[in-house]
């Protein structure tokens, strides 16, 4: 894959494994996180191939930084996201809210902004950002949910707009994938953890790279007539979704 790929959140989890699917593949992958510790990990198991910059995807003066040293880019991979302060509605605040909007949300618009002039100068590029299944089914985390829903209609305009220029944007909505912050979570919750295990077909939860195949998948010419839709990798976990009881209001 001769591409320069452009990657947010690459510190750890799902992003640090599609940077290293991507570098594998052969493409040149610029990650931006705001973790420059963790990020210099996945450049040493990403290779050579890699490039780590640090920087805060919310910013729109470090978003084109990044985006300027990475050169032109053919495809953007909008990973980031935040579920800190997060929960039921009435006991987000204020400021939860903001910051899980922004890095979830605005940070798609600053970095999809920043590579559309010359995406469409060229008449070609991918976007791909992730969504969740929250944004489908509404289980639980009120900002990152009402965030991750406006993900899949951002997506849906682009298509819709920027498909003349050639240029493709999809969704992932992952289901629940066992990165080591989940894991460090659900050791903290085991309750919920067994409902969701339990509400999952196939008999287990998703791992990072799981929605490194797909984006790979998405980015490349064997997904060239796909546009403006949303891939769920959830091994069947939306399909028969219910609320576990731990999330239910007493």
């Amino acid at each position: 894959m001769n591409k320069n790929v452009f990657i947010t959140g690459t510190a750890q989890g799902i992003g640090r494994a599609i940077a290293i699917r991507f570098a594998q593949a052969g493409a040149r992958v610029t990650g931006m996180d705001v973790d420059s510790k963790l990020n210099a990990e996945t450049a040493g198991l990403a290779g050579d191939r890699f490039a780590a910059l640090e920087g805060d995807v919310s910013s729109a003066a470090d978003v084109t930084s990044c985006i300027t040293r990475c050169g032109p880019v053919d495809i953007l991979v909008n990973n980031a996201a935040t579920v800190a302060g997060d929960g039921l509605l009435h006991e987000v605040t204020e400021e939860a809210w903001d910051r899980v909007s922004s890095v979830c949300l605005k940070s798609i618009f600053l970095c999809t902004k920043a590579v559309l002039p010359g995406m469409m100068e060229r008449r070609s590029g991918v976007i791909l950002s992730l969504g969740s299944i929250n944004a489908l089914t509404g289980l639980h985390l009120a900002a990152y949910t009402a965030a991750k829903g406006g993900v899949l209609s951002l997506t849906r305009l682009l298509a819709q707009q920027y498909g003349g220029y050639g240029i493709r944007a999809n969704a992932i909505c992952p289901g629940t994938i066992m990165t080591e912050t989940s894991r460090v979570a659900y050791e903290a919750a085991p309750k919920l953890r067994d409902e969701l295990y339990a509400m999952y077909p196939a008999g287990e939860f998703g791992l990072p790279e799981d929605i490194a195949d797909c984006a790979l998948w998405l980015a490349g010419d064997g997904a060239r007539f796909v546009n403006g839709t949303a891939i769920i990798v959830d091994g069947g976990m939306s399909a028969v979704h219910r609320l576990p009881s731990v999330l239910k209001l007493s």
